[in-house]
């Protein structure tokens, strides 16, 4: 359940507070298959089973930017703000790959506000999205990702 925002001010009491966890994800060969498709990365050690089996990780694991992408999915299961006209991805400041995610894993995202502030007719967030990968100490994805949202 994300935690909700009447309006972008309200965001300002949350500043330095975890805001919750998505669900769970299980990563499927079909969809690493698919985004390789999409994004033209046919990299053995994500779509070859066979030849991954004697990589370095044993099988294939996923892009590094699948997982990451994947926060257009997790961020609004953590998230959700009201009172706006619109509200827009505006980057990242820091995005660490720390885990490799192999196929059949299962990852979520946990999100914390780190700042707020005024822009021009709106405000900007930075959430920093940790990608955590079940039963691993150490998170597969880190990133500092910036939003804007303009009010109504």
């Amino acid at each position: 359940m994300p935690t909700i925002f009447s309006t972008p001010a309200e965001m300002k009491t949350a500043v330095g507070r975890h805001l919750g966890y998505s669900d769970w994800l299980e990563i499927t060969q079909e969809r690493i298959n698919k985004f390789g498709e999409a994004t033209g990365d046919q990299h053995w050690v994500h779509v070859d089973p066979e030849r991954a089996r004697n990589g370095p990780f044993g099988g294939c694991i996923a892009h590094g930017f699948l997982t990451l992408s994947l926060i257009g999915m997790f961020l609004p299961q953590i998230l959700e703000v009201h009172g706006i006209r619109t509200g827009v991805n505006y980057g990242a400041d820091r995005l660490r790959f720390l885990e490799p995610v192999k196929v059949g894993a299962r990852i979520r995202c946990g999100g914390e506000l780190i700042r707020m502030r005024d822009v021009k007719d709106g405000v900007e967030i930075m959430v920093r999205l940790t990608i955590e990968l079940e039963g691993s100490a150490r998170p597969a994805c880190i990133v500092d990702k910036l939003s804007r949202y303009y009010p109504e």
